[in-house]
């Protein structure tokens, strides 16, 4: 297996095992994990950290800007009923940025893959989430069709913004 293919596996289990910390105990220990296996992202297999690091900040505040519209109007529920984005919530999509330059990069061959996979494989995301406790889908049907239509505009959004603006950060 030669550095890339070792790095790429690295990064995708960096991600599952941070959305499962975060999405299983969901408080500020879920939080911290997340932001260590961020760093350790940032400094063991990332070219560019620091230009990574600022890609996953406007992703972060993008993605959760999103989540927090969906909380807001009852798409989403978790427990606190607060309207905003859980802090476990904001961390997960800023481990899901780190894979965009790594375990997900292929998804840039192809401009047409984001509009035909992030419809299907974000709302998933939340229904695992669901199923595990960590929110609610209180419109079940209504609520996966709107992360649905979210995830068709967001997650090709965020690819353009990081060729546009944060090439470097791709292989």
């Amino acid at each position: 297996m030669n550095r890339d293919t070792l790095r790429k596996a690295a990064n995708f289990i960096l991600f599952q095992a941070g959305w499962l910390i975060c999405v299983l105990m969901g408080n500020w220990t879920a939080v911290a994990i997340g932001l260590v296996l961020v760093a350790i992202h940032l400094l063991a297999l990332s070219d560019r950290p620091l230009a990574e690091a600022r890609f996953i900040l406007v992703g972060v505040v993008l993605g959760s800007l999103l989540d927090g519209l969906w909380f807001r109007t009852g798409v989403l529920q978790d427990a606190s009923m607060s309207g905003w984005t859980p802090p476990w919530l904001v961390i997960i999509w800023a481990l899901f940025l780190t894979t965009l330059s790594h375990s997900l990069a292929w998804m840039h061959s192809r401009r047409w893959y984001p509009f035909v996979f992030a419809p299907l494989a974000g709302p998933f995301a939340y229904f695992s989430a669901a199923a595990l406790g960590a929110i609610t889908l209180p419109y079940a049907l209504v609520s996966l069709a709107a992360l649905s239509a979210g995830w068709l505009v967001m997650f090709p959004a965020l690819m353009r913004i990081q060729r546009r603006y944060f090439s470097e950060t791709l292989a």
